[in-house]
């Protein structure tokens, strides 16, 4: 499936860091990784430092699916909202994930770093918009769910938005938990280090067919070679629905800007990172660079195609509303893009073993924040097969 149209900035910026071969020969190991985008990557970087056998396949190359889509704003909270994520899953699977996803954002960090990985992270607080009035209560309860539970964060009323931004919304939070990142500089800089602790990457290597064995799992890739392993990782985003057959995420298009570089914008408190509740989505950030990147604008997926000769028309309503909001700027569009992702009903991520596939872990990063997912199933999948007990990996598990 086309995952993406147009130019994805970060692959078109970064180009092709690492190339690495297609596979060639029939191979066993203990776990194979299918999906080379970030969430693959930091599964098998967790698997390979824990001294497992990995080899990691993409049937592109690395890095150029949807991650290269990806704005990459890495916040701690969930598309579904605190108060009725507890409504959904109860008060303790909810608050434990909106903490592991606070946790998330820092474990990167300390990654990227021991790593020597340089991606562009940065921590940036996340500011929360209402937009009408009628959300304020809703907010406040919000607001203390999340005191409540020890994350750090302010209520603002809209003059304390004002003297921030010099905007005007009713309410806001604004979050000290959050950061920014270059998606596609991170996930080939955790490939570049598994290879050196002994992960073999394939890319342009697609899997036909995965079948379950006694012992663990065969697959059959397109050119007709075959991977013996342990356990597969299914890392390959909404294109597990084949395998799936549907069952898990629905799909949506989503549609982002970046600018060409800017002055720093003075009424831009702290270059946070913004996004406005309601739909249709709005989301902005900042790079290191002083260029502006705003997202947003999700529908149904319907085709590609379809979603493609929207891009023009969803471009220039994403420049209105940041004009509204910044109307000082004068922002110059460098790239446009459009993606596609999945969300879930409860705005979790699906994580685990499915019960039809025994010897396959799904790692599906679904939702606005599927980079800090990644991470949460990273470790999950890697103490699965350790043998460890992971207390967290009911929350995220398939039939919830």
């Amino acid at each position: 499936m086309n995952l993406t149209s147009s130019h994805p900035f970060w692959s078109v910026n970064n180009g092709l860091p690492a190339n690495y071969p297609s596979l060639q020969r029939d191979v066993s190991c203990d776990a194979v990784v299918v999906g080379g985008g970030i969430t693959g990557a930091l599964v098998a970087v967790h698997l390979v430092e824990a001294g497992v056998k990995t080899l990691l396949i993409d049937k592109r190359d690395i890095g150029t699916g949807s991650t290269s889509a990806s704005t990459a704003l890495l916040q701690y909270e969930i598309d579904v909202p605190l108060r009725k994520l507890i409504q959904k899953v109860g008060p303790a699977a909810a608050t434990r994930s909106y903490q592991l996803c606070s946790e998330s954002i820092g474990k990167l960090e300390r990654l990227a770093a021991r790593l020597k990985i340089d991606c562009g992270f940065e921590r940036r607080p996340s500011l929360f918009l209402a937009r009408h009035q009628r959300e304020i209560p809703e907010l406040r309860e919000e607001f203390k769910l999340r005191r409540a539970m020890g994350l750090e964060l302010q209520f603002l009323d809209s003059a304390a938005i004002e003297k921030r931004f010099h905007f005007a919304r009713p309410a806001a939070l604004l979050s000290r938990a959050g950061g920014q990142v270059d998606p596609h500089r991170l996930t080939h800089g955790l490939v570049a280090a598994g290879k050196r602790a002994g992960l073999e990457v394939c890319d342009r290597t697609e899997m036909q067919r995965m079948d379950q064995t006694r012992r663990g799992v065969r697959i059959t890739t397109k050119s007709g070679f075959k991977i013996t392993a342990r356990r597969a990782v299914i890392a390959a985003g909404f294109e597990s629905k084949a395998l799936l057959q549907g069952e898990a995420g629905t799909l949506l298009s989503t549609y982002a800007l970046i600018s060409e570089p800017l002055p720093k914008i003075a009424a831009w408190h702290r270059q946070c990172l913004i996004w406005e509740s309601g739909s249709p989505y709005l989301y902005l950030r900042t790079t290191r660079e002083g260029r502006v990147i705003v997202g947003g604008e999700d529908e149904d997926f319907v085709n590609a195609k379809r979603r493609d000769a929207l891009i023009s028309q969803k471009t220039r309503t994403l420049v209105n509303k940041f004009a509204r909001l910044f109307p000082e700027v004068k922002l110059e569009v460098a790239f446009a893009w459009a993606g596609t992702f999945a969300t879930t009903k409860d705005g979790l991520a699906y994580l685990g073993v499915h019960p039809r596939f025994p010897h396959a872990y799904f790692a599906l990063g679904y939702g606005g924040n599927g980079i800090t997912f990644s991470l949460i199933a990273a470790e999950i999948i890697r103490d699965g097969f350790l043998g460890r007990e992971n207390s967290d990996s009911s929350i995220f598990r398939f039939g919830r």
